[in-house]
């Protein structure tokens, strides 16, 4: 019900805005400015609402992006952009801990979103030359690029290593793109669906008992460290070292109870599985 909603809001958005059409699918910053474009910026409050419409109209269910559609009606999310450009530094501070997390995973994958309808048609998110540490957004008046967001904030500033389940770089590889925002009151609950799906794909976890292997996402190799401070133990899953041990003991809160009850093994081998960074395009399928 909710996604015919949204669905009929957008036609309807679109539908008024096709007698200024050129102009509206013009980003701010070249023809309009942000004041012109950005709902903050005339006062009104800043909400996840543009962004809620965009994943409701070009996201399914199973986390695919209708890249080609949103580029050619993308007058919503780059109005949402505008907003965060926009939204006074003060407001952020006084929210929660939560909130600020939710921000940022949100904010981090329609940034993605921009970046791929930019330079839409491309095979991978790794076509896009300078996609994380050179091309700039502006969040808060002050610019800043995908690294900034993942490395330089939500990996510095804030200990949950479950935004690894919710960051999406446009990848197969990748956790699905929700259809809906993170938000502050929702985030544990969030971050805990996320990650079971997540674990629930064969190319992101799989024990093979021929080999008498667990096989994880590349995620996990890349960011396991991130999961020790909350995660780490001295006496589960020996055998491996403390970033695998951190990592397993998180994995093991998530799966089923035959997949838990082979985990607790002493012995088996922990390896990391091949990351798929084709584009999570509407015309890819999951596997």
């Amino acid at each position: 019900m909710r996604r015919e909603y949204y669905s009929i809001l957008l036609a309807s958005t679109l539908l008024f805005a096709s007698g200024c059409a050129i102009e509206a699918q013009v980003p701010y910053g070249e023809d309009v400015s942000i004041e012109e474009v950005s709902k903050v910026a005339r006062g009104e409050p800043f909400t996840y609402e543009d962004y809620e419409t965009v994943l409701s109209a070009y996201v399914t269910e199973d986390g695919l992006v209708d890249y080609a559609s949103l580029k050619a009606n993308r007058e919503i999310l780059d109005r949402f952009h505008a907003d965060l450009a926009a939204l006074p530094k003060e407001v952020y501070e006084g929210w929660t801990e939560s909130e600020k997390i939710a921000f940022w995973v949100n904010i981090y994958n329609s940034l993605t979103l921009q970046a791929i309808i930019d330079n839409y048609p491309v095979d991978s998110i790794r076509d896009i030359p300078g996609v994380w540490k050179r091309l700039q957004f502006t969040v808060m008046g002050e610019g800043m690029t995908l690294d900034t967001i993942e490395h330089g904030i939500l990996r510095r500033e804030f200990n949950e290593p479950r935004i690894h389940m919710a960051l999406v770089c446009a990848s197969i590889g990748c956790p699905l793109l929700r259809t809906e925002p993170f938000t502050g009151d929702r985030l544990d609950e969030q971050l805990d669906e996320q990650t079971r799906v997540f674990l629930g794909f064969d190319r992101n976890f799989q024990i093979d008992l021929d080999r008498n292997e667990v096989l994880l996402s590349s995620i996990f190799q890349w960011f396991g460290e991130d999961f020790e401070a909350t995660y780490g133990t001295s006496d589960k899953f020996e055998g491996h070292n403390d970033k695998a041990r951190a990592v397993l003991n998180f994995v093991s809160q998530y799966v089923n109870d035959d997949d838990l009850s082979y985990l607790k093994q002493v012995e088996y081998r922990l390896k990391y599985l091949d990351y798929d960074w084709g584009l999570n395009a509407l015309t890819h399928r999951q596997s």
